[in-house]
């Protein structure tokens, strides 16, 4: 066994095998799903013996040529002073090396767009393509599993992110000269028996493990609730209405800030389709010049976009250099074409000059606005959806290896589509047309997104930006005018309103609301994500006398983040797959000579412990391994393995105590039952506001047996409970009596079964118009 170092001096690679302290003078340190720690001590006394730098690269092989640790020296050498000999002072020099993802950990990720809808693997190869373009092989980073969603933080590591892509997916990740691996769980399997030869029986500890639970509550972060509509009727002077309940806001932030800078296109951000001498990067411009038909040159986001909450998608400032056929700024239901243009813009040639259309599945809708030589257009789409979150996140157990959850999410869109003329002659003036404002039923959960999918194109854009604002719908009509959506957001992004937790509207002073406009904000409430699951079949099997059989607890998942109530209870099921058993710890020593099926063993491998004597069959996963060198010569090493099952410890799953205040009151939170969920009325509209009632369209045609419950509150929901009740209704419109100027109420859908089984959230109608 040698160890090689590389101190990057000019030298190259040199052998410090002699100079280490004795055979037991290197430990490798392995743990799943982190980097591999190594500690080397080295002795010497030899003048002109050079100490490894920070930086240098360490490298423990075995005569066979294996290797078993890569990577580099993250710190200077630790120096002991050992005291004066022959040839002069001799130190001690202890190394902590870290494995090949130190230099990837060294990066800074830029700002990402999230994760959605791609499988672990081709998420962990772009982020190390995007820091570290070309440097590791990663043929042996398979796909695993699919990723709903996963927001990029980049003020993690790229170790923390690969743990966390790992984590999420129940799978493995190494990396190990220059390969990155990663492997669903178990990643190899191994023997375990006391009839091992080399294996001392006093070496297998092995501990039965109680922490069983089969009463879970599950508490998450504040997520989506009510359905809110909120209808007011302005006086022409105020410019602030107080909102009926508090929304739900996520932190406003930029997905995509794309200034073209630099001589080519991101290669990680944007995928290049077609003639790829047609599109250049110059002067902070992205020019294109193709000629060709529908989809013979395509520039799309390398990242599919959710389409959930709000997003605006600013498509730049296009400058027009010649007659121009093609599609700006498109969401594809799949691949990029015409026929699967979910929105965008039609631009198309028309009198000598380009015309700009909106363009919504594959047809052209709207007015058409004309082209002008040497203005330009911005075009921006708005997407507004009923739901937030497009699909349940996936929580994965030993007992379901495909995991619970994934489920996509129904939504409605609301899409604007919005072209700004400025001539940059006069730029004290611009014209600003909407060509498109109407809702996309059933829209999917996650599109392509393409700057810019060329016929014949021939123009300059300047930037590209995606934002996520505020996730609130603004609408209003003036008396006998149709209703036109406004941007809510900051008045700097050329914003008309805000909306805020206070809760209020808040219009600004250039855009003051006319008298009599009515205005509708829709958004949604927002409460503490819950869920109650138990197990009966171990409730059952534990009861003992008068011991109930419950063992419950509270808590928080910390990763995977649960965001909804319906994430909450998929987690606490996954949870209780392995929680309802007593569980397996342990761990064993045994020379690498005697290695089970003579191979090396990583963490995310498996163990079959086949133990008679102490009553031990059970199969667990490698959580940790160290290497203790014994013998150089003969590659002889100590390994020390620690194995659990997830009945002893999740491995997809990290838990912690819920704090005190983030636990909402338990008796609040029902154990559901098996039984198929009912829709929320998001649909719902008022149609007509009288002085002493409120007719709604509910947006459902009730089935037999189905029914509308209204109540003034947002309580008590039942056939057994009329407190608040302001009646049941068998129809799609329903009237509600009036008794103020300001009124709100709360409606569910129910259906046939018994008892009826409700919607999980509210709607809330809220009502500000004089009577």
């Amino acid at each position: 066994m040698k160890l090689i170092t590389n101190n990057f001096d000019g030298l190259g690679p040199k052998d410090y095998t002699t100079s280490l302290e004795g055979p037991r003078g290197v430990v490798v340190h392995r743990r799943l799903n982190s980097p591999v720690e190594m500690q080397a001590t080295l002795v010497s006394s030899v003048p002109g013996f050079i100490v490894p730098a920070a930086g240098a690269r360490l490298q423990l092989i075995r005569n066979d040529g294996t290797k078993l640790f890569t990577g580099y020296l993250e710190n200077s050498a630790e120096y002991e002073y050992l005291g004066w000999t022959v040839t002069g002072p001799a130190y001690r020099y202890k190394l902590i090396a870290f494995s090949d993802e130190l230099t990837l950990d060294r990066k800074a990720l830029p700002v990402k767009t999230p994760v959605v809808g791609r499988t672990a693997g081709a998420a962990l190869r772009s982020i190390t393509e995007e820091i570290f373009p070309g440097e590791f092989d990663t043929t042996k980073v398979d796909d695993v599993a699919t990723l709903a969603s996963w927001e990029v933080d980049p003020q993690k590591t790229w170790s923390e992110l690969a743990g966390e892509i790992a984590m999420q997916t129940r799978a493995a990740y190494r990396v190990l000269d220059g390969e990155i691996l990663l492997k669903a769980i178990p990643v190899a399997l191994h023997e375990i028996s006391e009839d091992n030869p080399g294996l001392c029986p006093t070496e297998l500890k092995v501990r039965r493990v109680n922490r069983i639970v089969n009463d879970l509550t599950v508490v998450g972060a504040v997520e989506p609730q009510s359905y809110v509509k909120d209808w007011f009727c302005a006086d022409g002077f105020s410019l602030r209405f107080d909102l009926s309940q508090v929304p739900f806001t996520r932190r406003n932030r930029v997905l995509l800030d794309e200034e073209f800078r630099g001589t080519c296109l991101d290669p990680v951000r944007w995928e290049l389709r077609g003639d790829v001498n047609a599109v250049s990067v110059n002067g902070g411009k992205l020019q294109i010049q193709c000629d060709g038909e529908d989809g013979s040159t395509v520039v799309q986001l390398a990242e599919k976009l959710e389409l959930g909450g709000a997003l605006v998608l600013q498509h730049g400032q296009v400058k027009f250099t010649a007659v121009s056929d093609g599609i700006f700024g498109g969401l594809y239901t799949s691949s990029v074409c015409t026929s699967n243009c979910l929105a965008g813009f039609r631009v198309s040639p028309g009198n000598g000059a380009s015309a700009i259309q909106g363009i919504i599945n594959g047809g052209a809708v709207g007015p058409v606005m004309p082209t002008t030589a040497e203005h330009q257009y911005a075009m921006t789409t708005r997407l507004y959806a009923s739901e937030i979150y497009r699909s349940n996140e996936v929580f994965h157990s030993s007992v379901h290896d495909v995991g619970r959850g994934g489920e996509a999410i129904q939504a409605d869109v609301r899409v604007v589509l919005e072209v700004r003329e400025m001539d940059p002659g006069n730029p004290g003036t611009s014209t600003t047309i909407v060509l498109y404002d109407g809702v996309l039923y059933n829209s999917p959960e996650c599109c392509t997104y393409a700057l810019f999918d060329g016929g014949s194109l021939h123009c300059d854009v300047t930037f590209t930006r995606i934002l996520r604002p505020v996730d609130a719908e603004v609408r209003s009509a003036i008396p006998g005018e149709d209703y036109r959506t406004r941007l809510p957001g900051a008045l700097s992004e050329g914003a008309e309103c805000s909306v805020s937790e206070a809760p209020a509207l808040q219009f600004f002073s250039a855009f003051v609301p006319a008298a009599n406009e009515k205005i509708v904000v829709t958004y949604r409430g927002c409460g503490r994500a819950a869920a109650h699951i138990n197990d009966p079949a171990s409730i059952s099997t534990t009861k003992r006398g008068n011991d109930n059989g419950i063992i419950g607890r509270v808590c928080e998942i910390v990763f995977p983040s649960p965001r909804t109530s319906v994430d909450c209870a998929n987690a606490a099921l996954a949870f209780l797959d392995d929680s309802v058993r007593e569980g397996w710890t342990g761990e064993y020593k045994i020379l690498s000579d005697f290695l089970p099926d003579a191979v090396d063993i990583f963490p995310g491998d498996a163990v079959d412990v086949s133990a008679a004597t102490r009553r031990a069959q059970f199969r667990a996963i490698v959580r940790e391994v160290q290497i203790q060198v014994r013998d150089l010569a003969h590659d002889r090493a100590e390994y020390k393995v620690r194995f659990a099952d997830e009945e002893a410890e999740p491995i997809a799953l990290a838990l912690r105590t819920a704090p005190q205040n983030s636990i909402p009151s338990l008796d609040s939170i029902p154990i559901p039952e098996l039984r198929l969920p009912i829709s929320s009325l998001s649909a719902a509209e008022v149609v007509n506001i009288t002085s002493t009632s409120v007719s709604i369209d509910t947006g459902v045609s009730l089935p037999p047996g189905f029914g509308i419950e209204a109540r003034r509150s947002d309580a008590a929901w039942g056939f057994e409970n009329d407190r608040n009740l302001l009646g049941r209704f068998g129809t799609r419109v329903i009237e509600l009596p009036r008794f103020s100027r300001i009124q709100t109420y709360f409606v569910r859908l129910y259906d046939n079964s018994n008892p009826p089984n409700y919607s999980a959230f509210s709607t809330v109608i809220h009502i500000d118009y004089p009577l």
